[in-house]
């Protein structure tokens, strides 16, 4: 027991280290082959924070771990909507002022609703996977038109700022770029075995697992970038960082998994953890476009999204 709660420990303490490691380096590089701020916003960092959802999912379903690889995937959404956006509210009221961010609500939605109707039959399939990929491939060729034809929006700006602060040379971005992948691949490899091995020991499923401990450890890396981007007042690159998260995890995460294996979808993902994630995707669109005025989330509805995140873990925990 001890040797598996170690070995989970250490394996999200590396994938945080490598997860922001990833980030900044490909943010770098990415600009200097003169990517759009807007883009690097939209889509690098996005999939540079769900890198370790993207590794953990992967070597789950490789492993023969269906519940770990969708717990992970779909518990990491609930867990960046309810626990990280609330607690980044919390520190300080989010404003929500991206056209390119609203944009991307309506699809966020599309694609959870795309997400729930494919787990009504009990698997996600290789032709799901499939499908969810065309669909990642599409969105990411929408995003670069979009952002290449936008000169000026909130996000970009938020962006500049943190590229500010981040320099180095292409050189040492790309060392550290590499050095980064590979800590998160065997940091996911050491997270996935102690998890297992966790679930046998304590007698939950794997999802339970994969929706609790997994699903918070791989959203370490967006609860600390969105904290710090909040502090520095850059709130939109807060708030992309949920978004762009969640559409890589429905997307990426569960295609390319569903690609390595059929995944089987656990008992009661269906029916207590999919209304949940849809549940607070409409609130995260609610949030985003502004129910009484322009886009905001106070402290009052960052502490409800806290509680209520609180309310589901005791839930799961409860059920099992």
């Amino acid at each position: 027991m001890l040797i598996s709660l170690l070995a989970v420990a250490l394996g999200l303490a590396l994938l945080l280290w490598s997860a922001e490691r990833f980030v900044a380096s490909a943010s770098a590089l990415a600009a200097g082959f003169g990517v759009p701020p807007l883009l690097i916003g939209m889509l690098v960092i996005g999939f540079g924070t769900s890198a370790p959802e993207l590794t953990v999912s992967a070597l789950a379903a490789g492993s023969g771990n269906p519940g770990i690889a969708l717990g992970n995937a779909y518990g990491s959404n609930i867990t960046n909507i309810a626990l990280i956006l609330g607690l980044t509210a919390l520190i300080g009221p989010v404003m929500v002022q991206s056209t390119a961010l609203r944009r991307e609500l309506p699809v966020l939605l599309a694609i959870t609703a795309l997400a729930g109707f494919q787990l009504l039959d009990g698997h996600v399939s290789r032709l799901d996977a499939a499908l969810l990929l065309i669909v990642f491939a599409g969105w990411v060729s929408w995003s670069i038109f979009d952002a290449r034809g936008r000169s000026t929006d909130p996000l970009a700006h938020d962006v500049d700022r943190e590229l500010a602060r981040d320099s180095g040379t292409p050189r040492s971005d790309a060392l550290w770029l590499i050095g980064a992948l590979l800590v998160l691949i065997a940091a996911s490899r050491l997270l996935v075995w102690g998890a297992v091995d966790m679930a046998g020991r304590f007698g939950v499923s794997d999802l339970v697992i994969g929706l609790t401990v997994v699903a918070i450890g791989t959203s370490l890396p967006e609860l600390a970038s969105s904290v710090v981007a909040a502090r520095r007042g850059e709130h939109d690159l807060a708030f992309g960082n949920i978004l762009g998260s969640n559409l890589f995890n429905t997307l990426a995460v569960v295609g390319l998994a569903g690609a390595i294996a059929p995944l089987p979808v656990p008992e009661g993902m269906v029916s207590r953890d999919l209304p949940v994630l849809v549940a607070l995707t409409l609130v995260l669109a609610l949030f985003g476009f502004g129910w009484r005025g322009p886009g905001r989330i106070n402290r009052l509805e960052g502490g409800l999204l806290v509680a209520g995140f609180a309310a589901y873990t005791t839930w799961l925990l409860l059920q099992s």
